[in-house]
């Protein structure tokens, strides 16, 4: 990022702080005595505001100076928390490329074997993957396996569908040079396909990441029990908006980095290939 455009996005984000605070009265602002009825409903109003910038500022200090901290099953740390979802995530994402590329290879070198796939393909690929947890939880019987298996099958399809794509798009001059080298089926994968159809391997995982972050929340928020999902619900639940916001922006800033790390690999890829 240039320095013209980093200033523009500071202030942007200043602008934003500045409205965020204006929209929102402090805590004290306009209390007046009540009682009875009168008071528990003030409560309750008082509970439920929006918490301005500062608020939330003081207990983001507060939450990532001690991320780590256990305290029974309902009171851990957000890093904890951050820790089984990024887990879960890796564990289910990692298992999708491992059966994906593989397949995408074979599809995409078979066009007859394409066309025959295509259909169950277009079929499973548009089902939203949190459709699948009822099945997975009555199958598998475990909240955590059900919540990695609906991770594997929303990255599945992305690097499988580039990858196929990649590899049908290899160049068949590339093919025909390997064969005149005598290069056999494995050497020519690996030496020939595999380099020129790698920008579009990656770029069907720098998808299917940034779906796996956003499927593990909503999958936690439904199993319950620890993710980052959960944290937001339990959250909420306990009329805490402060800590939904933070954990909101944490959410982003990790999908951010995961979306980072993807795409430095993508350039890598691709200064290779040229």
């Amino acid at each position: 990022m240039d320095k013209r455009a980093g200033l523009l996005s500071l202030f942007m984000l200043l602008g934003f702080l500045v409205i965020w605070a204006s929209a929102t009265p402090s805590r004290t602002g306009g209390a007046r005595a009540v009682d009875g009825y009168e008071a528990l409903v003030a409560g309750a109003d008082e509970e439920a505001r929006l918490p301005g910038p500062g608020e939330v500022g003081a207990l983001a200090l507060e939450m990532l100076s001690d991320p780590f901290y256990d305290r029974g099953p309902n009171d851990k740390g957000i890093g904890l928390q951050l820790g089984y979802s990024i887990a879960r995530v890796f564990v289910g994402y990692l298992l999708a490329c491992i059966v994906a590329i593989p397949i995408g290879f074979v599809v995409g070198m078979s066009p007859t074997l394409m066309k025959a796939l295509n259909p169950f393909i277009q079929v499973l690929k548009p089902i939203s993957p949190l459709a699948w947890m009822p099945l997975a939880l009555f199958v598998i019987e475990d909240s955590v396996l059900s919540s990695i298996f609906v991770i594997f099958v929303c990255s599945l399809w992305p690097i499988l569908i580039n990858t196929s794509f990649g590899v049908a798009s290899v160049h068949r001059d590339y093919i025909n040079v390997a064969r005149t080298l005598e290069l056999g089926r494995l050497a020519t994968a690996l030496r020939i396909i595999l380099p020129t159809a790698a920008p579009a391997i990656v770029t069907g995982m720098r998808i299917s990441i940034g779906i796996s972050w956003l499927v593990i929340v909503a999958a936690e928020m439904l199993v319950g029990g620890t993710g980052v999902g959960y944290f937001v619900w339990n959250e909420w639940n306990n009329l805490d908006l402060s800590a939904v916001i933070v954990t909101i922006v944490i959410i982003g800033v990790v999908g951010m980095v995961l979306d980072f790390g993807l795409a430095k690999l993508a350039q890598l890829v691709s200064f290779q290939e040229a």
